[in-house]
């Protein structure tokens, strides 16, 4: 059973809210899923698989009670399906007051000089349209009702060495990022928060993004784990993150430094490195949206 009673959150401390998360089949969507739900909002799980995604709405459901969560599969880059998305999360919920756009497809991360440009264009449509389109389906009843978050699942892998590689990928991530910015400053002091997380290291490695992962990156231990940051970690982050949201907006940082704020009881704290954390927000975010500080402004 998916818990997190050993983390600073408390059981239930989104009660009442309706989550939407795209990209939540499996590896850190699911885990943001779950985390939710265990959270207390309700979640629509949101992703292309009919089997995977059925898994993870009926697991969540066995965890937290009958109708915490349901399943839509949706291509998130088709207007159309992304208003179907909508039609069934109101019917079931009534509203959506979090939506966290997560969906991406890692077999999309060639170099420039060697990928088809129809791979970025498929890369674009699944981060920045699909934020586009889930943003225009979902903000305007949050603005209107003064109430409401929005994450977008970020990365930074341009930054790290032996990542290089990955650059059809990092570039739709990054006009992603953007967008979310912009989207920040439309909706300043409506009640509606919009910030951005990079969940870097989390879960297992997928198959798709081999290609450019060296063997040093393969083996990759995070700071405060033996291997990979667990997907419930990671939930757990972005759980703290909506709590904090008023002084999340319009910034991002990376799930390493949230964690450590948050004291998460991390299995080998004797490994977590001891640096400053950034502060990065607005147009430094669009500028370095690979390298992100902890989003809470200065005093």
């Amino acid at each position: 059973m998916f818990d997190l009673s050993n983390t600073c959150l408390k059981k239930g401390c989104l009660a009442g809210e309706v989550a939407i998360v795209t990209g939540s089949t499996s590896n850190v969507g699911r885990g943001y899923a779950q985390a939710l739900a265990w959270a207390g909002a309700k979640v629509v799980v949101v992703g292309r698989s009919e089997a995977r995604g059925a898994e993870v709405a009926d697991t969540i459901n066995a965890d937290n009670g009958p109708d915490t969560a349901i399943f839509v599969k949706t291509d998130v880059s088709s207007a159309e399906d992304v208003a179907n998305l909508k039609a069934k999360a109101y019917e079931k919920f009534g509203k959506v007051d979090i939506l966290i756009n997560n969906a991406m497809d890692m077999a999309l991360n060639g170099p420039i000089l060697e990928s088809p440009v129809e791979d970025l264009d498929k890369a674009y449509a699944i981060s920045a349209r699909a934020v586009m389109l889930a943003a225009q389906a979902f903000v305007p009843d949050m603005v209107k009702r003064g109430h409401g978050a929005v994450c977008y699942s970020t990365t930074q892998f341009h930054y790290i060495p032996g990542m290089l590689g990955g650059s059809v990928y990092t570039a739709a991530k990054a006009a992603a990022t953007s967008a979310m910015m912009s989207l920040a400053y439309e909706v300043q002091d409506s009640g509606v928060n919009v910030f951005c997380l990079a969940p870097a290291g989390v879960g297992a490695v997928n198959p798709a993004s081999q290609k450019v992962l060296t063997e040093e990156m393969k083996n990759m231990r995070m700071p405060g784990f033996p291997g990979m940051i667990p997907a419930d970690a990671a939930g757990a982050g972005l759980v703290w993150l909506l709590l904090h949201g008023k002084e999340m907006h319009a910034t991002g940082t990376m799930i390493g430094d949230v964690l450590v704020d948050m004291g998460y009881p991390f299995p080998c704290p004797e490994t977590l490195r001891d640096y400053p954390r950034a502060y990065v927000g607005g147009m430094q975010l669009t500028l370095l949206p690979c390298y992100m500080g902890h989003g809470f402004p200065e005093k």
